[in-house]
């Protein structure tokens, strides 16, 4: 495939993406919102100044930009900046941890116009495209307007080396196009030479930079009161769809007082969904909406709320990380461990792997592969306090040692972007 089909394919796909839009306002009605942008429709910038781009996908990556974003911001006080999202979660992920000044939009499809139109309102001088987000008609269109682009905080699994390996040509040809590849593991790295990068640098990883939320000591107190001082309280952070099921089917005979499970799904618009599955099970939970004092008998707090989650990790003895139960790559265990709450992975740990065999290997989390073993680990966090506190204090020290991707990425950007 070279850049004509896939744009020719994007086209004809260009409708169902507007559906999907739709099928996914129903439970979340942000996707609902703002679908000219998605089409590179945007109001007629008044800045004057010139302006540098990122592009942080979700909730995750915004969270990684922020750093990134405040060192930028020293570094070029005469520049405006503007950050680009694909999801409203990521959209609206940290509005109080950044300056009003700063504009938010959606990216729009990779599609010449609307490429196009994007890169004419705004006019970028340098751009930001985080972790793995490799889009052909951007970057081509980006090179074409000598507009230097920089993929950050890059990672590529083994799953998604296979995958652009099917198109050589095409994959070849973006990668070239960037103006710096800067990974986060030297394993990273050997995967985008073998496709065809002519030359990849080492940074780390930005999530270790993040930096705590400006209202976390008091959603912490508030929280606090809420589910009261004397429980076990344990998280399942970040479930995906079907993790929820496996936990319930395992952990039932922890489901009982005084412990209190915190289960945070990892995408809103499932919180209905799960909390349709406790009532199912007939499990005695609440949820965090409500916002009322916990019950003696509640075995399940639901978080159904957002920007709350360093305030459960420190509320929680260990923290079950979602998305490592089922073979989907695992969400990020490096908040829980800059809280100094432990974490206990499943077998999939392939969209942080480096990580999380780093955290493993100091003593700041423990995995296990079989889902039998569950219920023995989950009761010995529970039942060992003072392991909870040695291992949280591991991870902070592991979380400190790691820091400085964000001052090693602007380094090499001063020397390879012109």
């Amino acid at each position: 495939m070279n850049l004509f089909w896939y744009t020719q394919l994007t086209r004809l796909m260009l409708p169902l993406f507007f559906l999907r839009l739709w099928w996914r306002g129903r439970q979340q009605p942000g996707y609902r919102l703002h679908w000219p942008e998605r089409l590179g429709y945007y109001p007629r910038r008044t800045e004057s100044r010139p302006l540098i781009w990122l592009h942080a996908v979700s909730v995750g990556e915004t969270r990684a930009a922020l750093p990134l974003l405040r060192s930028l911001a020293e570094q070029y006080p005469d520049h405006a900046f503007l950050l680009t999202h694909t999801t409203p979660t990521g959209r609206e992920t940290a509005l109080a941890e950044i300056s009003p000044e700063i504009q938010r939009v959606y990216l729009p499809y990779d599609l010449p116009g609307p490429v196009g139109r994007f890169l004419e309102t705004f006019k970028p001088t340098l751009g930001f495209l985080l972790e793995t987000e490799l889009w052909p008609r951007l970057i081509h269109e980006c090179h074409h307007r000598h507009i230097p682009l920089v993929l950050a905080n890059a990672r590529l699994s083994e799953r998604s080396a296979r995958r652009y390996a099917f198109f050589p040509n095409l994959t070849r040809t973006l990668l070239i196009q960037l103006s710096l590849i800067a990974v986060q593991s030297r394993a990273d790295a050997q995967r985008f030479e073998a496709l065809g990068a002519p030359s990849v640098e080492l940074m780390g990883n930005l999530k270790f930079d993040a930096p705590l939320p400006c209202a976390h000591d008091a959603a912490f107190q508030q929280i606090r009161q809420m589910v009261g001082e004397n429980r076990p309280i344990w998280i399942a952070a970040s479930t995906r769809e079907g993790e929820e099921e496996l936990l319930l089917k395992h952990l039932g005979s922890l489901l009982t007082p005084p412990y209190l499970l915190v289960l945070v799904p990892r995408h809103p618009q499932r919180f209905d969904t799960v909390a349709a599955l406790l009532e199912e099970h007939r499990i005695p939970y609440q949820r965090r909406s409500a916002q009322r004092p916990l019950s003696a008998g509640t075995t399940v707090l639901l978080g159904d709320s957002m920007g709350e989650m360093y305030t459960w990790y420190r509320l929680a003895q260990y923290a079950l990380i979602g998305g490592t139960l089922l073979p989907l790559g695992g969400q990020n265990l490096l908040e829980a461990l800059s809280v100094g709450c432990p974490v206990l992975l499943g077998p999939h740990t392939f969209n942080f792997a480096e990580a999380s065999s780093a955290a493993v290997s100091c003593g700041a989390a423990r995995q296990f592969f079989k889902l039998d073993e569950l219920p023995r680990l989950a009761r010995e966090f529970l039942e060992n306090p003072v392991l909870c506190r040695s291992m949280g204090e591991q991870g902070r020290s592991f979380v400190e040692r790691h820091r400085g991707a964000t001052a090693t990425l602007l380094g090499l950007v001063s020397k390879s972007v012109r």
